[in-house]
């Protein structure tokens, strides 16, 4: 092949290469997820807290719940049955669901989800959790979140 073949070929594949990031960079975009969570509280003897996952305008909740502290030595981990509700909605807005969901706690960190939906941007999420035990009355923790979309 000729010096000027070689070259007019080498030309015209860095003219190639040199196109192709320009059509192959469209990369889609993703939104990132964040996760905020209220104060942490403490309920029949368990550590309490509501979050919520926010990704856009979308909006997913979980209540969660765990042991307060390690157990005391040589104590057996405790075992309860506990109804678990979680609400959601946002500020002057729809409601993003409310669950009731009975739950044996094992001393396991454990999490009640399904509540949530699409917010329009710029609104405030209201999500309330609560954990009762049969004669504990409960007492909700809160968390107020703004969707900035």
């Amino acid at each position: 092949m000729s010096r000027i073949a070689l070259l007019a070929t080498a030309a015209v594949g860095l003219a190639l290469f040199g196109a192709a990031p320009a059509t192959a960079a469209h990369t889609p975009t993703t939104t990132a997820t964040t996760v905020t969570c209220g104060p942490s509280a403490l309920r029949v003897g368990l550590s309490t807290k509501v979050c919520a996952e926010v990704t856009g305008n979308s909006v997913q909740l979980y209540g969660q719940i765990n042991l307060a502290g390690p157990p005391s030595p040589g104590s057996t981990l405790p075992v309860k049955d506990l109804t678990m509700t979680l609400t959601g909605n946002a500020v002057g807005g729809t409601s993003l669901g409310h669950l009731v969901q009975p739950v044996r706690f094992q001393a396991a960190t454990t999490q009640v989800r399904g509540v949530g939906g699409t917010v329009p941007c710029g609104s405030t999420v209201h999500a309330e959790f609560t954990s009762s035990a049969l004669g504990h009355p409960s007492s909700p923790v809160t968390l107020d979140v703004p969707v900035t979309c």
